[in-house]
Protein backbone atom coordinates (compact mmCIF):
# COMPACT_ATOMS: atom_id res chain seq x y z
CA UNK A 1 0.00 0.00 0.00
CA UNK A 2 2.70 2.28 0.69
CA UNK A 3 4.15 2.09 -2.70
CA UNK A 4 0.94 2.83 -4.58
CA UNK A 5 0.49 6.16 -2.50
CA UNK A 6 4.43 6.89 -3.09
CA UNK A 7 3.81 5.72 -6.96
CA UNK A 8 0.86 7.93 -7.46
CA UNK A 9 2.75 10.54 -5.63
CA UNK A 10 5.25 10.17 -8.45
CA UNK A 11 3.33 9.85 -11.43
CA UNK A 12 1.25 12.81 -10.40
CA UNK A 13 4.76 15.22 -10.23
CA UNK A 14 4.85 18.23 -8.62
CA UNK A 15 1.03 19.18 -10.35
CA UNK A 16 -0.31 16.32 -8.53
CA UNK A 17 1.07 17.51 -5.22
CA UNK A 18 0.14 21.14 -5.67
CA UNK A 19 -3.93 19.49 -6.51
CA UNK A 20 -3.81 17.04 -3.57
CA UNK A 21 -2.11 20.02 -0.81
CA UNK A 22 -5.08 22.73 -2.86
CA UNK A 23 -8.07 19.82 -2.20
CA UNK A 24 -6.76 19.26 0.88
CA UNK A 25 -7.01 22.42 2.35
CA UNK A 26 -10.74 22.70 0.84
CA UNK A 27 -12.31 19.12 0.88
CA UNK A 28 -10.05 16.01 2.73
CA UNK A 29 -8.84 13.57 0.33
CA UNK A 30 -5.78 12.83 1.87
CA UNK A 31 -4.34 14.36 5.25
CA UNK A 32 -1.35 16.78 4.18
CA UNK A 33 0.92 14.60 6.68
CA UNK A 34 0.47 11.70 4.35
CA UNK A 35 1.21 13.49 0.55
CA UNK A 36 4.06 15.45 2.42
CA UNK A 37 5.30 12.69 4.02
CA UNK A 38 5.29 10.26 1.28
CA UNK A 39 6.80 13.24 -0.92
CA UNK A 40 9.91 13.07 1.01
CA UNK A 41 10.33 9.29 0.16
CA UNK A 42 10.54 10.22 -3.09
CA UNK A 43 13.19 12.87 -2.48
CA UNK A 44 15.33 10.42 -0.48
CA UNK A 45 15.33 7.89 -3.09
CA UNK A 46 15.97 10.84 -5.51
CA UNK A 47 13.41 10.76 -7.41
CA UNK A 48 12.08 14.20 -6.22
CA UNK A 49 14.05 17.23 -4.87
CA UNK A 50 13.23 18.70 -1.59
CA UNK A 51 12.97 22.57 -2.64
CA UNK A 52 10.20 22.37 -5.70
CA UNK A 53 8.60 19.88 -3.32
CA UNK A 54 8.60 22.20 -1.06
CA UNK A 55 7.82 25.34 -3.21
CA UNK A 56 4.46 23.75 -4.44
CA UNK A 57 3.08 21.84 -1.50
CA UNK A 58 3.18 25.22 0.00
CA UNK A 59 1.95 27.19 -3.23
CA UNK A 60 -1.03 24.63 -2.90
CA UNK A 61 -1.58 24.72 0.92
CA UNK A 62 -1.83 28.60 0.23
CA UNK A 63 -4.34 28.41 -2.53
CA UNK A 64 -6.78 25.77 -0.44
CA UNK A 65 -6.70 28.69 2.34
CA UNK A 66 -7.41 31.40 -0.23
CA UNK A 67 -10.68 29.82 -1.12
CA UNK A 68 -12.11 30.26 2.37
CA UNK A 69 -10.57 33.60 2.48
CA UNK A 70 -12.07 34.86 -0.34
CA UNK A 71 -15.54 33.63 1.09
CA UNK A 72 -15.05 35.25 4.07
CA UNK A 73 -13.75 38.66 1.98
CA UNK A 74 -16.64 38.30 -0.90
CA UNK A 75 -19.56 36.87 1.65
CA UNK A 76 -21.46 38.63 4.21
CA UNK A 77 -21.67 36.79 7.88
CA UNK A 78 -25.25 35.52 6.96
CA UNK A 79 -24.21 34.60 3.34
CA UNK A 80 -21.20 32.46 5.17
CA UNK A 81 -23.66 30.92 7.66
CA UNK A 82 -26.38 30.21 4.94
CA UNK A 83 -23.47 28.37 3.04
CA UNK A 84 -21.75 26.45 5.80
CA UNK A 85 -25.04 24.93 7.20
CA UNK A 86 -25.80 23.92 3.82
CA UNK A 87 -22.57 22.41 3.05
CA UNK A 88 -21.35 21.59 6.29
CA UNK A 89 -21.91 18.21 6.03
CA UNK A 90 -19.98 17.54 3.48
CA UNK A 91 -16.69 19.67 4.65
CA UNK A 92 -17.27 18.10 7.95
CA UNK A 93 -17.58 21.91 9.35
CA UNK A 94 -20.74 23.10 11.23
CA UNK A 95 -21.16 26.35 12.40
CA UNK A 96 -19.80 26.66 15.74
CA UNK A 97 -16.93 24.82 14.44
CA UNK A 98 -16.78 28.64 12.71
CA UNK A 99 -17.46 30.88 15.60
CA UNK A 100 -14.58 28.96 17.94
CA UNK A 101 -12.23 29.98 15.11
CA UNK A 102 -13.79 33.47 15.08
CA UNK A 103 -13.38 33.90 18.74
CA UNK A 104 -9.66 32.30 18.60
CA UNK A 105 -9.16 34.82 15.46
CA UNK A 106 -10.15 37.43 17.72
CA UNK A 107 -8.29 36.70 21.03
CA UNK A 108 -4.85 36.22 19.26
CA UNK A 109 -5.50 38.25 16.37
CA UNK A 110 -3.97 37.94 13.15
CA UNK A 111 -0.39 35.96 13.87
CA UNK A 112 -2.77 32.99 14.75
CA UNK A 113 -3.32 32.14 11.08
CA UNK A 114 0.86 31.78 10.90
CA UNK A 115 0.24 29.39 14.79
CA UNK A 116 -2.38 27.66 13.13
CA UNK A 117 -0.79 25.93 10.47
CA UNK A 118 0.68 23.70 12.93
CA UNK A 119 -2.94 22.38 14.57
CA UNK A 120 -4.37 19.37 12.78
CA UNK A 121 -8.33 21.24 13.79
CA UNK A 122 -8.28 24.61 13.16
CA UNK A 123 -5.71 25.58 10.40
CA UNK A 124 -8.12 25.53 7.37
CA UNK A 125 -11.25 27.03 9.21
CA UNK A 126 -9.40 29.98 10.47
CA UNK A 127 -9.27 31.59 6.97
CA UNK A 128 -12.73 31.68 6.71
CA UNK A 129 -13.18 34.46 10.13
CA UNK A 130 -10.10 36.13 8.67
CA UNK A 131 -11.43 37.30 5.41
CA UNK A 132 -14.81 38.13 6.99
CA UNK A 133 -12.64 39.79 9.56
CA UNK A 134 -10.89 41.68 5.97
CA UNK A 135 -7.60 40.72 6.98
CA UNK A 136 -4.69 42.55 4.11
CA UNK A 137 -4.38 39.89 1.91
CA UNK A 138 -1.11 40.21 1.81
CA UNK A 139 -1.00 39.79 5.40
CA UNK A 140 -3.26 36.46 5.72
CA UNK A 141 -0.68 35.50 2.28
CA UNK A 142 2.09 36.20 4.17
CA UNK A 143 1.24 34.07 7.39
CA UNK A 144 -0.21 31.69 5.85
CA UNK A 145 2.90 31.05 3.14
CA UNK A 146 5.39 31.07 6.17
CA UNK A 147 3.30 28.70 8.40
CA UNK A 148 2.92 26.25 5.64
CA UNK A 149 6.58 26.27 4.58
CA UNK A 150 7.32 25.48 8.11
CA UNK A 151 4.84 22.10 8.60
CA UNK A 152 5.24 21.06 5.12
CA UNK A 153 9.04 21.35 5.65
CA UNK A 154 8.85 19.75 8.81
CA UNK A 155 6.70 16.90 7.17
CA UNK A 156 8.98 16.44 3.93
CA UNK A 157 12.22 16.44 6.02
CA UNK A 158 10.26 13.65 8.22
CA UNK A 159 9.50 11.32 5.61
CA UNK A 160 13.16 11.66 3.50
CA UNK A 161 14.90 10.65 7.31
CA UNK A 162 12.31 8.10 7.49
CA UNK A 163 12.61 6.44 4.01
CA UNK A 164 15.24 3.59 5.20
CA UNK A 165 12.73 2.27 8.04
CA UNK A 166 9.35 2.56 5.87
CA UNK A 167 11.28 0.62 3.42
CA UNK A 168 12.71 -1.80 6.04
CA UNK A 169 9.57 -2.12 7.88
CA UNK A 170 7.31 -2.42 4.95
CA UNK A 171 4.50 -4.25 6.90
CA UNK A 172 4.27 -1.79 10.03
CA UNK A 173 4.58 1.30 8.05
CA UNK A 174 1.39 -0.42 5.96
CA UNK A 175 -0.57 -0.40 8.80
CA UNK A 176 0.70 3.03 10.48
CA UNK A 177 -0.49 4.60 7.33
CA UNK A 178 -3.68 2.01 6.47
CA UNK A 179 -4.46 3.52 10.46
CA UNK A 180 -4.33 6.74 10.09
CA UNK A 181 -6.44 7.08 6.44
CA UNK A 182 -8.76 4.87 8.14
CA UNK A 183 -9.07 7.27 11.18
CA UNK A 184 -9.76 9.81 8.82
CA UNK A 185 -12.23 8.19 6.68
CA UNK A 186 -13.94 7.38 9.64
CA UNK A 187 -13.96 10.76 11.48
CA UNK A 188 -15.24 11.91 7.87
CA UNK A 189 -18.01 9.29 7.25
CA UNK A 190 -18.77 10.04 11.18
CA UNK A 191 -19.26 13.87 10.68
CA UNK A 192 -21.20 13.12 7.94
CA UNK A 193 -23.99 11.02 9.14
CA UNK A 194 -24.21 12.98 12.85
CA UNK A 195 -24.31 16.23 11.59
CA UNK A 196 -27.11 18.49 11.45
CA UNK A 197 -27.66 22.37 10.87
CA UNK A 198 -27.42 24.66 13.90
CA UNK A 199 -30.48 25.33 15.95
CA UNK A 200 -31.61 21.14 15.42
CA UNK A 201 -31.26 19.02 17.99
Amino acid sequence: MNEFIIEAIRQGGLLGIFVLMALENIFPPMPSEVIMGFAGVLVARGQMDFWPVLAIGTLGTVTGNLFWYWLGVRWSEAQVQRFVERRGRWLTMDWDDFQRARKVFRRHGEWIVFTLRFSPFLRTIISLPAGLARMKLWRFLLFTFLGSLIWNGALLFGGQMLAGLITEYEAAATWAVGGLIAVGVIWYVYRVVTWKPRGEG
